[in-house]
């Protein structure tokens, strides 16, 4: 008894050994501060904790609500979740190989032994004038009874069952169970990945919607300014103080603004679509209820982005990275693994017997234990070939890892340098549009009173225009940069997925 219990406790001690590297969470530096790219704007970025919801920002009702509708019904986030129970399942497939394997089975065959067979040894082979070989009644073999050429048919029912365990002296299961684990948190963070950039989508086409909106109100004024154009040039030849040309003039610079109208009604439409499809609805949708046209959001003062330090747990694809680093590092334990022996603990007990009542009977068992060991001699190279391609592959890892928190870096400060240059644009823009406006009216009056041609008018009008697009475009661009700006940090997930235990341990 001791030495049977000495011998258990030595192999559990055993099979808490694990070969391989352990994974260590690589550490992420980060700056003490935001780098100011510019001089300050009128908003300005902030180390203020951000909302997850950062869309509320914008103060946008139909926006927030739009976000909400696309976080529950969007088809690539769907997938996205069964995704994730793939990858679960097979994580579930990995870690049952750390328990006992048991099955049941029963069977039952007519049979007939080959006289010329193996029997022959125990004298029941055919020989040319024999006369008698076993009846079976009483078995085969020269004891058999008298009976006719050739052995007789039996039933052969049995039923059993059957265990067997590997003993996992040197952690080649746990490595698998390991690197199943991770690959599920990395499946997690692809997920949401996927949020954080189908937020930022939605927020970016809400944006490109109203900012077309704004360039079809824009236009249509201008339309109308060029019907009252044409409508003053044509009464002023009338009178004779205006020329032939100066109506066709107007004119032409009404159809030219007309002919400008139809392609923004389609990008609406577009952009309608678009929605329409991020939260997995039919073509036109959403026309009733964003059809109506409505201002591009604005941009409050502050923006609050966090400290530079939450970066590695905000990014969703820094932390996918890290776990796939976690997998590769694991793997490699499983493939040295593969070169000790393996211990596999096994057992059998069946119930055998020529007839049907004689399953029952105690004596009609039979049964089998115990361990079995495998040791590779000869692979051929295999096995190093597969620890070279494991290490390999966790080097590929570790330099992922590294670029990707590198992008993440990059992509914030060039988001961060873009939404101070896109204030400065409009402002610029702002007062360009004030002046021109200016302009325009200025040499309408002086059109009227006859000191300047209408050219000077129709060309100042067309700068008007221009001017007004572009600030409607640069006022998008401000509120576009925030939304990029809060994808770079890895902002949205935590409102939807918020973290929380999956299976098993994250490092």
């Amino acid at each position: 008894m001791k030495r049977f219990l000495f011998v258990g406790f030595s192999a559990l001690a055993l099979a808490g050994c694990t070969v391989g590297p352990n994974y260590h969470k690589p550490q992420v530096k980060a700056p003490d501060g935001w780098r100011a790219t510019q001089p300050p704007a009128e908003s300005q970025v902030t180390m203020a904790s951000a909302d997850p919801q950062w869309w509320k920002l914008f103060n946008d009702p139909i926006l927030t609500r739009l976000e909400n509708e696309v976080a529950a019904s969007n088809l690539d986030l769907k997938a996205a979740d069964l995704r994730l129970m793939q990858s679960q399942a097979e994580r579930r497939i990995a870690s049952a190989a750390q328990m006992p394997h048991m099955e049941a089975n029963a069977s039952y065959a007519r049979e007939r032994a080959s006289t010329n067979g193996v029997l022959g040894l125990l004298g029941t082979m055919e020989r040319e004038g024999a006369g008698t070989t076993a009846s079976g009644a009483g078995g085969f073999g020269p004891t058999g009874m008298l009976g006719s050429v050739g052995n007789p048919s039996f039933n052969l029912p049995q039923y059993g069952m059957n265990a067997s365990w590997e003993v996992d002296f040197w952690g080649h299961v746990r490595r698998q169970v390991e690197a199943a684990t991770a690959a599920v948190h990395a499946t997690e963070e692809m997920r949401r990945d996927t949020l954080v950039s189908l937020m930022a989508e939605t927020a970016q086409d809400y944006i490109d919607l109203r900012t077309i909106q704004t360039q079809v109100g824009i236009l249509e004024h201008n339309i109308e300014v060029a019907t009252n154009s044409v409508k003053l040039t044509t009464l002023r030849f009338q009178q004779g103080a205006a020329t032939k040309l100066d109506v066709a003039e107007a004119t032409g610079q009404l159809h030219t603004f007309m002919a400008r109208l139809a392609p923004l009604k389609a990008q609406a439409t577009h952009m309608l679509n678009a929605l329409s499809f991020l939260v997995a609805r039919e073509p036109g949708a959403l026309d009733a209820e964003l059809g109506k046209p409505a201002g591009i959001p604005t941009v409050p003062d502050a923006v609050p982005v966090g400290l530079p330090s939450e970066l590695a747990e905000r990014r969703p694809d820094i932390r996918m990275a890290a776990d796939r680093l976690h997998a590769a590092t694991a793997s490699i334990g499983v493939a040295i693994a593969d070169f000790f022996p393996r211990v596999t603990l096994s057992g059998s007990l069946d119930v055998q017997a020529l007839q049907f009542s004689g399953l029952g009977s105690w004596a009609s068992r039979q049964y089998g234990f115990g361990p079995t060991a495998t040791l590779p001699i000869f692979e051929g190279g295999r096995l190093t070939g597969q620890l070279h391609l494991r290490k390999a592959q966790q080097k590929e890892a570790a330099t992922l890892f590294q670029r990707t928190v590198l992008k993440a870096w990059q992509e914030i400060d060039d988001a961060m340098a873009d939404f101070t240059a896109a204030q400065k644009r409009r402002d610029e823009l702002a007062e360009a549009v004030h002046e021109n406006e200016i302009a325009v009216d200025i040499a309408k009056a002086q059109y009227v009173q006859g000191s300047a041609d209408f050219l000077n008018v129709l060309t100042l009008q067309n700068a008007l225009l221009s001017s007004q697009s572009a600030l409607a475009d640069a006022t998008a661009h401000v509120a576009g940069s925030v939304t990029n700006l809060y994808r770079s940090l890895g902002g949205g997930w935590q409102t939807f997925y918020p973290e929380k235990k999956i299976v098993g341990k994250r490092a």
